[in-house]
């Protein structure tokens, strides 16, 4: 298993076990996307403190995420970024469309506002 999956609440925070979000592990984090949206999970954290590395697979994975949240009336959230990943964040101008916190305490009281 790559990724932890924390109910809190209303909100469930999602955490990344790997150090590379990819080709190999991103259509495992899409399915716990899509499996908690089915139940109604649409408050979401993800924390990516132990990735250090994301290539466009595990972009796509937040991105549907996000989106997933979105459609639903519901929110997401990252945290743990990674320099790399926050690089890579940045330079796809993401930075401006998802919720970032700097830890999971910040990154739930975005999806309480």
């Amino acid at each position: 298993m790559n990724f932890s999956i924390d109910p809190q609440g209303r909100v469930v925070v999602v955490r990344t076990i790997v150090e590379k979000l990819d080709a190999s592990n991103a259509p495992e984090l899409k399915a716990h996307f899509l499996q908690l949206n089915k139940v109604g999970s649409n408050y979401i954290v993800l924390d990516l403190s132990k990735t250090k590395y994301c290539d466009s697979s595990g972009l796509s994975a937040v991105l549907i995420a996000n989106r997933l949240c979105k459609d639903t009336n519901g929110k997401f959230a990252l945290t743990g970024l990674q320099p790399n990943v926050m690089k890579l964040i940045e330079i796809a101008q993401l930075d401006k469309v998802l919720m970032i916190g700097n830890t999971t305490d910040a990154a739930l009281d975005l999806l309480a506002r």
